[in-house]
C-alpha cells in the first residue's frame, strides 16, 4: 500500500474560509489528505457550498483515487453549521421535548439538507447522557438524561441519516455527559467505576452498536475507572482497542474529536494526540483548523510507518476500515418517495418542542418590560453566535413594551437597574442562558421575582434554568438563542398558541 495514501486516509483536515486554499490544498497534494472537516466558518450560503465540496471531491479525488469524506456537525439546535438559507432544525433536547417522531423527522432533513450540497458524513448524534446538569458543553446537546431516552432518539436520528443516504456518527465514547470541564479549553475527569460507567455513559453506544452506527467520535476525557494512566479515552488504547473494538465490538469507524481542543493541545499537543491516538486505535485523526499541524502529524505517522515504530499491520486494518465505509456510503440509496416541505417541518418541530412549566402564563399586558442577556457562545462548540438580536430588543419590538439589555453576568449595578426599570410594567419577561451555571443571572430572576408582578422566565439554552423559578412565575424552554426561536416565540408569548411539549428530563 502507498504510504502516503495510507497516511491520507486517516486524516481528516479543516481549512479557514470559504474556498480551498493553498495550504490546504498542498497537504491534499502532498500527503494525500483524504477527508475534510467543514464549519460555519466555511459556509456563506448554500449555492456557495454546494460549489466548494464539488471543488473538495474532485480535488481529493485526483489526488487520493478515492472518493473523500466531506464531515460537519450538525446536530441541529445550538450546534449548526449550515446558512440561513438552509434549513437547520432544533437540537436534541428539543426534539425530546416535541416527542413523537420528531428525532428521525429531524434527521431526514438533515441528512437530506447535507446531502444536496455534497456532504456525505454528519458528525451526529450525540450519545452522551446529560445526568450532569452542570456540564458546560453538552446539555441541550443530549436527548436526555436517561440513557435509554438519549439512545433511543439518538438511534430515531441515526436511522434517518442513514435513511437520506448519508453517514451518521455516534458521539463521545466513552461518554461526556457527566463532565463539569470543557474538553474545548479543558481536561474533564469523570470518576465514576465501571459498574456506574455500564449503567448510564456505555450503554447508548452498546446499543448504537448494535443499531449498525458506521461511525463513532472519541471524547477527550479522563476515565480513571476503565484508563490508569493519566490519558484522555481518546489516546487510550485500553479503551478504544480493548473496551470499543474487542469488548463491545464495534467494527466500524472510530474518529476522534478534534485534536486542536486544549484538553489535548495544552496537556499532550496536538500531534503527540494524534500518533497516540492512532496507535491506541482510532482509525482517524481530526484537525480541524490548523494546516501546520496536519503538515507535522502527517510527516511524524510517515517516519514512524518507515521505521516500524507504528504496525504496519494495524494500520493497514484502519485504512482498510475507512475504505469500507466509504463503500458503505456508495451502498446507501436514499428513499425519496416521501415529499415535504423542510422549512415547514422545521418550525413545526420548534413550536412543538416549547415547553412551560410553573405557573400559568401571564398576559403580556399593555406595557410589558423585556430583560436579559444577549446571545452568548456558551461552548466553543456552539456555532458562533450569528445575527441574533438581542431577546429583549427583539420582543419589545414585536411584542410592544420596554427593554433593557444585561450583560451575560449582571453586576449589582445592571440588576438594580432592571428593578427600577420594571417598576411601572403590566408583566416581567426575562430571558436566561444558562443561568444555572451563572449566579448573576439567578439573582437577577431572584430580585425581580420580588418584585410580586406577573412574570414570565425564557431559558434561551438549558432548562435548568427553570429549576430557580420564583413560585409564582411561569417558565418556557426554549433550548436555543437564535433568531428561529425568537421567532417562534412570539405567539407564545401572546398567549395566541399553546404549549405542547413535554419536559423530557427525570427530576425537573
Amino acid at each position: 500500500m502507498d504510504t502516503a495514501y495510507a497516511i491520507g486516509q486517516r486524516l481528516m483536515v479543516g481549512f479557514p474560509g470559504t474556498e480551498i486554499d493553498p495550504e490546504f490544498e498542498a497537504l491534499v497534494r502532498e500527503f494525500k489528505i483524504g477527508n475534510v472537516i467543514l464549519f460555519r466558518r466555511n459556509v456563506e450560503n448554500k449555492e456557495q457550498l454546494a460549489k466548494l465540496c464539488s471543488e473538495l471531491r474532485e480535488l481529493i479525488l485526483r489526488e487520493t483515487g478515492a472518493e473523500p469524506l466531506i464531515a460537519i456537525d450538525q446536530e441541529g439546535g445550538v450546534v449548526t453549521r449550515l446558512s440561513d438559507d438552509m434549513v437547520n432544525t432544533p437540537g436534541a433536547m428539543a426534539l425530546a421535548a416535541a416527542g413523537g417522531d420528531s428525532a428521525h423527522i429531524a434527521g431526514r432533513i438533515t441528512a437530506k439538507e447535507l446531502r444536496e450540497v455534497g456532504i456525505n458524513f454528519n458528525l451526529a448524534p450525540v450519545l452522551d447522557v446529560n445526568s450532569n446538569a452542570d456540564n458546560p458543553v453538552i446539555g441541550v446537546r443530549s436527548f436526555g438524561d436517561t440513557p435509554e431516552r438519549a439512545s433511543a432518539l439518538a438511534l430515531e436520528f441515526m436511522r434517518a441519516t442513514l435513511e437520506e443516504g448519508v453517514l451518521a456518527c455516534g458521539k463521545h465514547f466513552p461518554g461526556h455527559g457527566d463532565t463539569a470541564v470543557d474538553s474545548h479549553i479543558g481536561l474533564p475527569l469523570v470518576e465514576k467505576s465501571r459498574e456506574e460507567l455500564e449503567a448510564c455513559e456505555l450503554l447508548p453506544f452498546r446499543l448504537a452498536i448494535s443499531a449498525g452506527i458506521p461511525a463513532i467520535m472519541t471524547s477527550h476525557v479522563l476515565f480513571p475507572a476503565l484508563e490508569n494512566e493519566k490519558i484522555p479515552a481518546t489516546m487510550s488504547r485500553k479503551i478504544l482497542t480493548g473496551l470499543l473494538r474487542n469488548e463491545l465490538g464495534f467494527d466500524g469507524l472510530i474518529i476522534s474529536d478534534c485534536m486542536e481542543m486544549q484538553a489535548i493541545a495544552t496537556y499532550y499537543g496536538t500531534v503527540n494526540g494524534v500518533d497516540a491516538a492512532l496507535a491506541a486505535g482510532a482509525d482517524m485523526a481530526c484537525i480541524s483548523h490548523t494546516a501546520s499541524f496536519a503538515r507535522e502529524a502527517a510527516q511524524r505517522l510517515r517516519q514512524e510507518l518507515e521505521s516500524g515504530i507504528l504496525n504496519a499491520d494495524e494500520f493497514a486494518a484502519s485504512v482498510a476500515r475507512v475504505e469500507q465505509i466509504k463503500r458503505r456510503l456508495s451502498e446507501i440509496h436514499p428513499t425519496d418517495s416521501v415529499s415535504y416541505d423542510a422549512d415547514v417541518l422545521a418550525r413545526e418541530l420548534m413550536e412543538r418542542s416549547f415547553v412551560r412549566i410553573g405557573a400559568s402564563l401571564p398576559a403580556l399586558g399593555e406595557k410589558p418590560f423585556f430583560t436579559g442577556c444577549p446571545p452568548m457562545r456558551a461552548s466553543l462548540v456552539s456555532s458562533r453566535v450569528r445575527a441574533t438580536p438581542a431577546f429583549p430588543d427583539y420582543m419589545a419590538g414585536k411584542l410592544g413594551g420596554t427593554e433593557l439589555v444585561t450583560s451575560e453576568d449582571p453586576d449589582d449595578e445592571e440588576i438594580s437597574q432592571a428593578i427600577a426599570a420594571a417598576g411601572d410594567c403590566a408583566c416581567i419577561v426575562l430571558g436566561t442562558c444558562n443561568a444555572h451555571l451563572r449566579p448573576s443571572q439567578l439573582e437577577l430572576m431572584r430580585r425581580l421575582g420580588e418584585l410580586g408582578k406577573p412574570m414570565i422566565v425564557v431559558a434561551l439554552r438549558n432548562p435548568y434554568d427553570l429549576r430557580y423559578l420564583p413560585e409564582h412565575v411561569c417558565g418556557i424552554a426554549a433550548w436555543e438563542y437564535t433568531s428561529r426561536s425568537l421567532e417562534a416565540l412570539i405567539p407564545f408569548l401572546s398567549g395566541s398558541k399553546n404549549f405542547s411539549g413535554k419536559m423530557p428530563l427525570n427530576n425537573f
